[in-house]
């Protein structure tokens, strides 16, 4: 009776931390992201202060906007003021608790169903789930030595943010690659976001915050800071910039399986980051006043390139018309979908175990598993290609009970 009551029960609290967690996670990274684009546009729309007393101060550049009714004046100091201010409001929790719970969230929805959602035998044959969650949480670590090591080793000189950009952009292309010849597409896709991700908050964790409170320190013991804090902290947060549609992108993925299920999905997922990349570099330049709409006609070229290329093949259908009973396509339900779509704790709320939850559900059904395919997840039920024409047949047909 325990043992029911658990087995009930675990899948139902799954869903509740699901839920909490992508909120939580949603949240926060609204918070990390838009407090980094606005002070992206805020360094890029400074004006020199014309006021005497402000440049007394060592104003360098100050902006007035309105908000909310109200009016704004921030100013932004050579060094900082020649009083440091005992309360500074630092921004880093965004970033922290975006990546916990993004951590979180990944661990809960995949690595403790390794074996159904990052394992797909027909991408790469892992012996055993824990050694394919042992690899992505290997991504994490790796992305994040190589990318870190890239700056380390090239980000000195004049053209040392180019080399940089130009190795970084290599390697994503290589992990890309890698991730969707070893995880199932919709996880690949997710990783590799959550790599980049991670590079994000650890810039934040390893750089950015500890070179601002090295520079606060210094100037309270009244001596000179360390100039390469100031540069190094600058550049990993262009870094971050340059990086946030390109993960946003990856993270909302999992939702298409177009796009992640699509042949050579490496370069599906890299296009579109690139398009991303190159979308915010419209938006950088148009903060110092530059319009570049080049980049945005670069970068829509390539989506609607990948739009072309991913358009969906004619669907499914049987050699011979004929019709299709209730009774068949119950019984591929039964076989092949009832794993995550019974009880009360079916995956996403679709139930079909029962008649009426198939028919109400057919539309879903077939937009699932016949015209996208999605569905069985990386066919993990072995769903044959004549079994999707027979619910499309069905489905053509009007879905009568």
């Amino acid at each position: 009776m325990m043992n029911d009551l658990l087995a009930t029960l675990m899948p139902y609290a799954m869903n509740w931390a699901d839920l909490l967690l992508r909120w939580l996670h949603v949240i926060a990274a609204i918070a990390w992201i838009g407090s980094s684009f606005y002070f992206v546009w805020l360094d890029n729309s400074l004006e020199p202060p014309q006021a005497p007393d402000l440049k007394a101060k060592g104003v360098d550049g100050e902006l007035w906007a309105v908000h909310g009714g109200g009016f704004y004046n921030p100013q932004k100091y050579r060094v900082a003021p020649k009083d440091l201010p005992q309360h500074l409001h630092w921004f880093y929790w965004e970033s922290y608790t975006t990546w916990l719970s993004g951590f979180a969230l990944l661990s809960a929805l995949y690595l403790y169903h390794a074996g159904i959602f990052i394992v797909d035998p027909h991408v790469y044959a892992w012996s055993q789930p824990a050694w394919a969650g042992a690899a992505l949480l290997g991504f994490l670590v790796v992305g994040w030595l190589v990318y870190d090591g890239i700056c380390r080793l090239f980000g000195q000189g004049r053209n040392g943010d180019r080399t940089v950009g130009i190795l970084v952009a290599v390697y994503m292309v290589i992990a890309a690659w890698a991730a969707c010849h070893l995880f199932a597409g919709r996880v690949a896709f997710l990783i590799t976001g959550a790599m980049m991700a991670t590079m994000m908050s650890a810039n934040v964790f390893f750089w950015i915050i500890p070179g601002q409170r090295r520079v606060v320190a210094a100037m309270r013991a009244g001596q000179t800071p360390d100039p390469m804090d100031g540069k190094r902290g600058k550049q990993r947060s262009v870094h971050n910039t340059y990086f946030t549609l390109p993960v946003v992108f990856a993270m909302l993925s999992n939702h298409y399986s177009f796009v992640y299920d699509a042949k050579n999905n490496w370069v599906v997922l890299v296009l579109m980051m690139l398009a991303g990349a190159l979308i915010r570099q419209f938006f950088v330049l148009k903060h110092k006043g530059a319009w570049k709409w080049r980049y945005w006609g670069v970068a829509v070229v390539i989506i609607l390139g990948v739009a072309v290329a991913l358009a969906p093949k004619p669907q499914p259908a049987l050699a011979q018309a004929r019709p299709v009973s209730f009774a068949m396509v119950q019984r591929i339900v039964q076989q092949r979908c009832l794993l995550c779509h019974a009880g009360a704790a079916a995956s996403k709320g679709v139930r079909l175990d029962s008649a009426r939850g198939i028919v109400s559900h057919a539309q879903d059904i077939y937009q699932q598993v016949v015209v996208t395919r999605a569905m069985p997840l990386n066919n993990a039920t072995q769903i044959t290609d004549l079994e999707r024409a027979e619910i499309g047949q069905w489905v053509k047909d009007g879905a009568k009970p």
